[in-house]
């Protein structure tokens, strides 16, 4: 089975190791992991580990609905790429590129067959927005761990 691919990018006023900090970090995650005001993100779990686990529970904060995102990881190249495996066996990979002050963020992932292609790269686009504003108003006020 061959799905379409759906590319979503940003560039986020950031240093590279801030940004792969964010996006692997589960304190981070919880943070930012949501498409719009009205979702939330209240765990994360990431083992950054080839055939490792990560898990992000999302959920209405009016309790009308919730589920777990689950993947395994296929792919860790630190402050330069992930990829993994979602559990319906669609696959994702992100990559982390300097760009002048900043960072680049991509994410090509295989879409789903019940939305439409619009309605998923909206809401993904929206969560990695979400991620870089995020990051942005957290990078001056966190010092990166184990930066290179």
């Amino acid at each position: 089975m061959t799905n379409q691919q759906i590319t979503i990018a940003t560039t986020i006023a950031a240093p590279i190791e801030r940004v792969w900090e964010a996006c692997t970090t589960p304190g981070d995650i919880t943070q930012w992991n949501f498409a719009s005001d009205d979702w939330c993100c209240p765990s994360a779990e990431a083992d950054l580990k080839v055939g490792s686990g990560y898990k992000a529970r999302m959920e209405a904060k009016d309790g009308s609905f919730g589920f777990d995102f689950e993947a395994v990881y296929e792919e860790v190249e630190p402050y330069k790429a992930i990829a993994f495996a979602m559990s319906d066996g669609r696959k994702a990979r992100t990559t982390f590129e300097a760009a002048g002050n900043g960072t680049k963020v991509k994410t090509i992932f295989d879409a789903e067959t019940q939305n439409s292609i619009d309605l998923q790269r909206d809401g993904w686009q929206a969560i990695l927005d979400n991620f870089g504003r995020y990051v942005e108003s957290s990078a001056g006020h966190e010092q990166v761990q184990g930066g290179r």
